[in-house]
């Protein structure tokens, strides 16, 4: 069997508006004043977790990493991962 391995380029025409993620059409942009958004529960929670996020606790792990001396334990990581799927399965059921 012979494979054919000429291939077109293929460019957007230029009046066609780009569907590239985070290239959204200048007009799509324009239009969008008045529309209404409604967040879902689990992100207006999440709008008020503030202090949430330990900075410190960050930058320490990207100062481990960067020298190499970060370890991952799978161990730890499988268990909170069971742990979370737990609480979600009981959060549906109750």
């Amino acid at each position: 069997m012979k494979i054919d391995n000429s291939t077109k380029a293929v460019t957007p025409s230029p009046t066609s508006p780009s569907r590239t993620r985070g290239n959204a059409p200048a007009a799509a942009a324009g239009s969008a004043q008045g529309t209404q958004v409604q967040l879902s529960t689990a992100s207006t929670q999440l709008q008020g977790a503030d202090g949430v996020v330990d900075v410190a606790r960050i930058a320490e792990i990207r100062q481990a990493i960067a020298e190499g001396r970060f370890q991952i334990n799978p161990e730890r990581i499988a268990d909170g991962l069971i742990d979370s799927v737990r609480q979600m399965l009981g959060r549906s059921n109750g």
